[in-house]
C-alpha cells in the first residue's frame, strides 16, 4: 500500500482500554505493516489492530476515538493535540475503503451481464430457434390449412377463385402434366403468381388469357416450384409475421387473423422473387418444355432473361403441347371469358 510508506515512522500518544471495565493507559501509537500497532511507554506491543478493520465510533468529534471492527468494547483514545495521526488514520481507512470488495456492485454487475446475456439470446437466438423448431413440427394438414386461410385474405383483393368446371379440370390436367400440387386461378392478382404453405400454387388468370400457348403458365408453375425448394413458404411467412404470432401458431395450433390479413398485404406488395436459374432450367429440362416463352414473357427484351433463353434445354427439340388444343381453350376460359 502507497500510503503505508507515507505514514511508517509516525507515533502519537493516545489512551487505551483493553475492556469496558479496565483502566484506561497511556499507549504509543505507531503505524506498522497494515496494522496500528499500539504499545506501552516501554516500547513493548500490547496489541495489533488491522487497518482493514478499524472503525471510528465518533466520526467528525474530537477526540478521537477508535475501535476494532465489530468489537467498540476495546477503544483507543487520540487527542486533538495529535491531529497528524488521527489525519493518517483516516487516510489509510478511506484507502482500505476504497479497495474492499463491493459485493453490491459485483451482484450487480452480475446481474446486468445476465440480463444482457438473456436479451441477446432473446434477440439474436431464440426467434430463429423458435422459427426452426416450429417448422420441424407444424404438420401438413396444418399448412395447408395456413394456406387455404391465406387465399381467402388474397381474394379479397384479387376477387374469388375461378371456379368454371371445365376450366379447373383443364387446370388439373396441366398440374398432372408438371407433376404440380394443386393450383387456383385468380381473376386479378397483383403477380403472376405465388406459392402458399400446403403446396398450394396461385396464378393469375392473364397467364392463360393474354398468351397462345400454356408453356408460359407452365414457365410459371415450374418456377413456383423451384422457389419452394429454396425457401419454405411457412418460414418466409414467420419471418415475416414475427416471433409472437410463431409462438402462437406453436402453442395453439393457430395463427391470428390479423397476422394472416398482414402477410397477405404483404405477399401482394412485394416483388415476386425469381428462382434460381439452373435449378430452373433443370426443371425445364426434366418436363420437357421450353424456357425462352417463359423468359420472354417475364421481359420482352430479353435482357434480364439472357440466361434461360440460352440454356433453353430444349433449344432446337421438338417437345409434346402441355395440353390439346380443347383443354386449353376451356383452361382460357377458366375465369368464365
Amino acid at each position: 500500500m502507497t500510503a503505508l510508506s507515507k505514514y511508517a515512522r509516525l507515533e502519537a500518544t493516545g489512551l487505551w482500554r483493553s475492556a469496558p471495565d479496565a483502566q484506561r493507559r497511556e499507549v504509543i501509537v505507531s503505524i506498522g505493516d497494515a496494522t496500528l500497532v499500539i504499545s506501552d511507554l516501554k516500547d513493548q506491543a500490547l496489541t495489533h489492530w488491522s487497518l482493514a478493520a478499524l472503525a471510528r465510533s465518533n466520526p467528525g468529534t474530537h477526540p478521537a476515538i477508535f475501535h476494532p471492527d465489530g468489537d467498540p468494547s476495546e477503544t483507543l483514545e487520540i487527542p486533538d493535540s495529535e491531529g497528524e495521526m488521527i489525519d493518517a488514520i483516516e487516510t489509510l481507512r478511506r484507502v482500505v475503503e476504497r479497495r474492499r470488495p463491493r459485493p453490491g456492485r459485483l451482484r450487480f454487475a452480475g446481474v446486468l451481464t445476465s440480463a444482457l446475456v438473456v436479451a441477446a439470446v432473446a434477440l439474436f437466438w431464440l426467434p430463429g430457434a423458435l422459427q426452426d423448431h416450429t417448422l420441424r413440427v407444424v404438420p401438413k394438414v396444418k399448412r395447408a390449412s395456413i394456406g387455404a386461410a391465406l387465399l381467402k385474405k388474397i381474394e379479397r383483393v384479387s376477387g374469388p377463385a375461378c371456379t368454371n368446371a371445365r376450366g379447373r379440370t383443364a387446370l388439373a390436367k396441366l398440374g398432372a402434366r408438371l407433376s404440380s400440387d394443386p393450383m387456383v386461378v385468380l381473376p386479378a392478382m397483383t403477380r403472376p403468381s405465388l406459392h402458399l404453405p400446403g403446396g398450394l400454387i396461385v396464378l393469375n388468370k392473364t397467364l392463360f388469357e393474354d398468351y397462345e400457348s400454356p408453356d408460359i403458365a407452365g414457365g410459371y408453375i415450374l418456377a413456383e416450384q423451384a422457389k419452394r425448394a429454396v425457401t419454405d413458404p411457412l418460414e418466409h411467412m414467420l419471418a415475416t409475421i414475427g416471433i409472437r404470432e410463431n409462438f402462437r401458431l406453436l402453442t395453439t395450433g393457430d395463427v391470428s387473423d390479423a397476422a394472416l390479413t398482414r402477410y397477405a398485404e404483404h405477399l401482394m406488395a412485394e416483388p415476386a422473387p425469381e428462382p434460381p436459374v439452373e435449378a430452373l432450367l433443370a426443371r425445364f429440362e426434366k418436363q420437357r418444355l421450353h424456357s425462352t416463352p417463359y423468359a420472354q414473357a417475364r421481359d420482352i427484351t430479353g435482357e434480364t432473361v439472357l440466361p434461360l433463353i440460352e440454356g433453353d434445354p430444349m433449344n432446337g427439340k421438338e417437345t409434346d403441347p402441355l395440353l390439346n388444343d380443347a383443354d386449353w381453350l376451356r383452361l382460357q376460359n377458366i375465369c368464365g371469358g
